[in-house]
């Protein structure tokens, strides 16, 4: 097994250490930063033995790949996961760590106070978590995955103190800004897996699949699947990296806390949409002539475009932040002039200087802070109304902040590529040269940047810290604490020493002294070949070599002129302005202070317009499909109440009706039945009764008493019998007489 598959457990260290802090550390801010920076120290270890590892075993550029991981199921595809280790990415490894070990350090002194102290080094540890999964593992997939993980912390940490309404609405405007940007990215993923049905490098990059993905008829189009994919990434990095148009969420993105800046500006984010770039290089170079022209002048426009603006920027937080667009579109125009190496380059070097130009400026801030209210204690209205960060209430800090001061100027320096000195004059040398070769207008318009660069880095450096304090926190600053010092020195030395590793072999006096590692190392990764321009390039050029030295020279030259050889007094105006005001073209000035009216324009057209095409949408859904809805609820109550009186006036009337009717009749009937039925009931019960009786009567009265007088007759009748029986006479005669009555009786009595 190989010692690299230490891989696997880079993005896991910081990873933990979020979910520690999260779950159980943020009660307690001690162990929650300890965690942090134990995390990334881990991360940074484990990255330098990867990095030395490969380096030590690295054989003709050829990647360190393995896969061991089902992550995803699709059907019956099963996605592996595994590690990807080309030259691009052990470089990434050893900056990126470091970076952010440095960042993570500063900002324990920095946020030291802070409310939310232990909730800042959970999000900080995600979002190194995703730059470190971004960079090590071998697939597109999960490289937009880890791209997204560091979008949410982008919005978390730029809105950080979400109490204020400026930094909310930067936090929001970067989150969608850069989603537009992945838009573009995943749907660029989505053709790329339908053409080629993988989305691991291994498969993205081979011989066969760059030929498929080279020849035209995409849908029927003249135009090849790789150029529709390589512009459509190019949109990801458009909106990571700030690139123009995408660019304007950048400077906005100063309202998070300085250390949020550095990561996002150096090690994090704006870093992997350039690297987005580097790691699917070969797709944009398998179809020449369309997707690296259009790359190569988004990054000149937008290298322009940054130095311009922050010429006029008294924000020092904002002039740095036009900076970083300016080198990041360096960095876009060289690769897309074919100047892989010196792109790749440029992206290390600006890391560090750019990092320790960030916590520079952040040591600055924590010290005009602390002066102003711990010192000065001015009223509530005062506070309010006072910008730390604007660099017109600054002055003399370099008397104050010594060691601040110090950095600040080897980040300068090394931003403006001042000659042999600094690490930055290595890698934009470089860029210069190869554009000299490949695309002199290109070449030009950098060359104008860099005049520009080192103008507004001279004026930054005299405002900040040369003449008298123009405020009172000014003069009562002090240097910060060791905490937030001691990371300043170590990047001031990577920003120095780390260009000597790529010093180009052509260089007068100084090539061949010292090996071009970086050349060797990073070219032979260019599986496609050196390519026309970087060949071209390898030969000495004097041309370029002197108008780098002279624009660098020559700005800096004169924003000392400008700025530091007579300071600005307090209440005085910026001195480029009384120029342009002296000129009548004080307008140019104030366009270039409100950023060339880019964010009113999109506010005027993008964000109006989605105004208005909500209210269109929401009148149509009013009007139109709700008016439908209703219209159709009022038939149908038009239908119902018809109905309704229909049931009411006719059916209900039928009904009551035959109700009364039916009342009508049960009376009648019950009328009936109680004067009628019962009536002769009651006679008939009464007959009965009196039948009764008289049945009665005649039973008791008349045959109980004719039945006992003809019992008596018939015994009187015997007795006389008797006494005929007897011999008696006069029974005789008495039966006799008897007899005669009786006939008598029988014959006048009918029967």
């Amino acid at each position: 097994m190989s010692i690299l598959n230490v891989a696997w457990l880079i993005p896991l260290f910081p990873f933990l250490a979020f979910v520690a802090i999260a779950l159980y550390a943020h009660r307690d801010q001690v162990l929650s930063h300890r965690l942090a920076v134990g995390g990334i120290a881990g991360a940074f270890l484990l990255a330098q033995i990867a990095f030395w590892a490969f380096v030590l075993g690295h054989h003709a550029g050829v990647p360190f790949q393995a896969s061991g991981i089902k992550w995803l199921f699709l059907g019956e595809q099963v996605f592996m996961l595994g590690l990807y280790i080309d030259p691009a990415t052990a470089i990434m490894l050893f900056m990126v760590p470091l970076v952010c070990l440095m960042i993570f350090i500063y900002s324990v002194g920095y946020m030291q106070g802070d409310p939310r102290y232990s909730r800042f080094f959970a999000y900080i540890s995600l979002f190194a978590t995703g730059m470190l999964g971004l960079v090590v593992f071998d697939n597109l997939l999960t490289f937009f995955i880890f791209w997204e993980i560091m979008g949410t912390c982008s919005y978390l940490l730029i809105g950080f103190w979400y109490e204020k309404p400026s930094a909310f609405a930067a936090g929001l405007k970067a989150f969608l800004v850069t989603k537009v940007g992945d838009l573009f990215f995943i749907l660029g993923l989505v053709v790329l897996y339908a053409e080629v049905g993988s989305l691991a490098y291994r498969d993205l990059f081979s011989v066969a699949t760059l030929q498929h993905l080279a020849q035209p008829g995409y849908l029927g189009l003249p135009v090849a699947p790789a150029t529709v994919i390589a512009l459509l990434l190019f949109g990801g990095t458009m909106g990571k990296s700030a690139q123009f148009p995408l660019h304007t969420w950048l400077p906005d993105a100063m309202e998070g806390p300085t250390p949020v800046s550095a990561l996002i500006h150096a090690a994090t984010m704006v870093s992997a949409g350039v690297f987005l770039v580097v790691r699917a290089y070969p797709l944009f170079t398998a179809v020449p002539g369309v997707q690296l022209p259009f790359v190569t002048v988004i990054g000149a426009v937008t290298a322009m475009l940054g130095a311009l603006i922050a010429v006029a920027q008294d924000d020092i937080k904002r002039v740095l932040a036009f900076s970083t667009i300016s080198q990041l579109g360096y960095m876009v125009a060289a690769l897309g002039t074919g100047a892989y190496v010196a792109g790749v380059f440029h992206l290390v070097t600006h890391a560090f200087f750019k990092a320790l130009l960030f916590l520079s400026s952040g040591s600055v801030l924590h010290g005009m802070e602390h002066a102003h209210h711990h010192v000065i204690g001015e009223s509530h209205t005062a506070q309010s109304a006072f910008d730390p960060n604007d660099m017109l209430s600054m002055g003399g800090l370099g008397k104050r902040m010594p060691r601040t001061a110090i950095a600040f100027l080897v980040g300068g320096l090394a931003l403006s590529g001042f000659p042999v000195f600094t690490a930055g004059f290595w890698s934009k040398d470089e860029i210069l040269a190869q554009t000299y070769v490949s695309n002199p207008p290109v070449f030009g318009v950098l060359a104008a940047a860099a005049a520009l660069t080192a103008f507004y880095t001279a004026r930054q450096l005299s405002l900040t810290f040369l003449g008298e304090p123009r405020s009172k926190a000014a003069a009562h600053a002090k240097e910060s604490g060791d905490s937030m010092t001691i990371p300043l020195l170590i990047l001031a030395g990577f920003s120095v020493v780390l260009g000597w590793v790529g010093i180009p072999e052509h260089f007068p006096l100084l090539g061949g002294l010292i090996p071009n590692w970086f050349e060797h190392f990073m070219g032979a990764s260019l599986e496609m070949g050196p390519g026309p321009a970087h060949e071209a390039a390898l030969a000495f050029a004097w041309q370029p070599l002197v108008v780098g030295l002279s624009v660098a020279l020559g700005g800096l030259g004169a924003g000392y002129l400008v700025y530091g050889r007579r300071p600005l007094q307090s209440g005085e105006p910026d001195r480029v302005l009384q120029a342009f005001r002296a000129v009548k073209m004080g307008w140019v000035y104030r366009a270039l202070q409100q950023r060339l009216y880019f964010d009113q324009l999109y506010q005027a057209t993008f964000v109006k317009g989605s105004i208005v095409l909500a209210r269109i949408a929401s009148w149509l859904d009013r009007a139109v499909i709700d008016g439908s809805v209703l219209r159709a609820a009022s038939l149908v109550r038009a239908v119902s109440g018809f109905v309704a009186w229909l049931d009411r006036v006719i059916v209900d009337a039928l009904v009551d009706l035959v109700g009364r009717g039916a009342r009508v009749t049960a009376r009648a009937l019950t009328w009936f039945d109680t004067h009628v039925v019962d009536s002769v009931v009651n006679v008939a019960s009464w007959l009965g009764r009196l039948g009764a009786m008289a049945s009665g009567f005649t039973d008791d009265a008349v045959l109980d008493n004719l039945s006992g007088g003809v019992a008596g007759l018939v015994g009187n009748l015997g007795r006389a019998l008797r006494t005929v029986q007897t011999g008696r006479v006069q029974d005789y005669l008495w039966l006799a007489l008897l007899a005669i009555l009786a006939l008598a009786i029988v014959f006048f009595i009918p029967f």
